[in-house]
């Protein structure tokens, strides 16, 4: 369990990682690019199944906090 939980806290980093890199405009030059495409590559899969069942709220997404209820319910689940 101690891996799973380990993960779990990993991933919940990253959706926080990605969602706060949303208010940064980052340009083609930019040394962070590596990282938030890396943000992008790693939350991507989890959020498009999210995003095509979520209304649309105009400009905001609640996807990554409905994927962090997600995680915290499942890491609850398995005893986290």
């Amino acid at each position: 369990m101690g891996l799973v939980c380990a993960i779990a806290n990993i991933y919940v980093l990253i959706v926080v990682a990605r969602a706060i890199s949303t208010f940064f405009p980052i340009s083609s030059g930019s040394p962070f690019l590596p990282l938030v495409d890396f943000l992008y590559k790693v939350t991507e899969p989890v959020f498009t199944p999210i995003r095509r069942v979520l209304p649309t709220m105009g400009p905001f997404d609640f996807t990554p906090l409905v994927v962090l209820i997600g995680i915290q319910v499942i890491a609850r689940i398995l005893g986290c």
